[in-house]
């Protein structure tokens, strides 16, 4: 399978490639993020933030480990999520000026207490306030930081939430939207079910060349190339599947050249895991990075060939050496590795 051309625009940014790396809450760290970025990810997305946070934060560990942007991840864009434009626009600014290259709205996250707080997927049952939103933020930032957007298909099934969806989808890129990621599942879905690639396709036919980005179900290079093939979007977003599998970017770029590369070996993954502690413990500190890591490491144990007892094990560390432990005893020796399981089903957010 090859593409043609292997680039994604957004805005005045070109991208080499069109696989990019999607926020996910809780995940998509700095240290995430430049793990991906050098193993091939074109472009990555910051976590969510509200925009409250933002506004408030401006300095201290926690402006350090939320609105870190290094030389090596530009492009990088950070996603926000609010209900208001008038905390918006401030939150998107202060991101832009430190160093985002891109602002990227929430208008998707199907977790109760958000739909509840009247932001993510709840403004798409919200056609004028989500367009206030997109506008007051598009004339506040300069030219050059192109605005984005991430929706789902609609909040249910229902005739009115398809007419807001278009409603909105037609509305923001006539407002000066650079791009629109469409997650192929309802808000009411949440993470269950399929994800709707046949409503991917329709999206991109009746955009045009606006520029559309799919999500949803991209749990290898192979589903990924093949959601551009079979819907024709211009690139794709991969959320979990490219958490403890970074190297979901280098497989798609060389399946993209008609290549198969084999899953990382265990010293690979090793090199990997060791290389993304240290970064953890640069942004989280000495105490707090064994607990993040935890939840990294079980991510990363679906390639290893023995997946449950390294599981285990990650779930058993509480500090840094019992972390450092499963390391020495599970990828001490190279072996070949597994791709990740491919099935459906979550338990991340947003």
């Amino acid at each position: 399978m090859t593409l043609s051309p292997p680039q994604l625009r957004i805005g005045p940014i070109l991208l080499d490639f069109p696989v990019v790396q999607a926020a996910l809450s809780g995940y998509s760290d700095w240290p995430t993020r430049v793990i991906a970025r050098r193993l091939g990810a074109p472009y990555t997305v910051a976590e969510v933030m509200l925009d409250q946070f933002v506004v408030s934060v401006s300095q201290g560990p926690k402006a350090r480990q939320y609105l870190r942007v290094t030389d090596e991840e530009h492009p990088c864009g950070a996603q926000l999520m609010g209900s208001a434009a008038d905390a918006f626009v401030p939150a998107a600014i202060n991101l832009a000026a430190a160093g985002f290259d891109v602002i990227d709205l929430n208008f998707a996250c199907p977790v109760r207490k958000v739909l509840h707080r009247r932001r993510g997927g709840y403004l798409l049952s919200q056609p004028k306030t989500a367009l206030e939103i997109v506008a007051r933020l598009r004339d506040a930032l300069p030219p050059h930081v192109p605005v984005t957007v991430k929706m789902r298909r609609g909040t249910d099934d229902t005739p009115q939430s398809r007419d807001n969806f278009f409603a909105i989808f037609d509305g923001v890129f006539d407002l000066g939207v650079a791009a629109v990621t469409v997650h192929g599942r309802t808000v009411q879905q949440r993470y269950q079910g399929p994800s709707s690639w046949q409503f991917l396709r329709e999206v991109k036919q009746h955009a045009g060349r606006r520029t559309v980005l799919g999500s949803g179900d991209l749990l290898s290079a192979q589903a990924c190339l093949e959601m551009i093939a079979q819907t024709g979007v211009d690139g794709v977003t991969a959320a979990r599947g490219a958490i403890g599998n970074p190297w979901i970017f280098p497989q798609a770029r060389a399946l993209a050249a008609g290549r198969l590369l084999p899953p990382p070996s265990l010293s690979e993954q090793r090199r990997v895991l060791a290389e993304h502690y240290r970064l953890a413990e640069e942004t989280y500190g000495l105490r707090r990075c064994p607990h993040v890591m935890r939840k990294f490491g079980i991510k990363y144990s679906r390639l290893h060939p023995q997946a449950v007892q390294v599981r285990d094990a990650f779930v058993a560390a509480r500090d840094a050496s019992q972390w450092w432990e499963v390391l020495e005893k599970w990828y001490a020796e190279d072996a070949p590795a597994r791709f990740p399981p491919a099935g459906r089903g979550s338990t991340f957010l947003c």
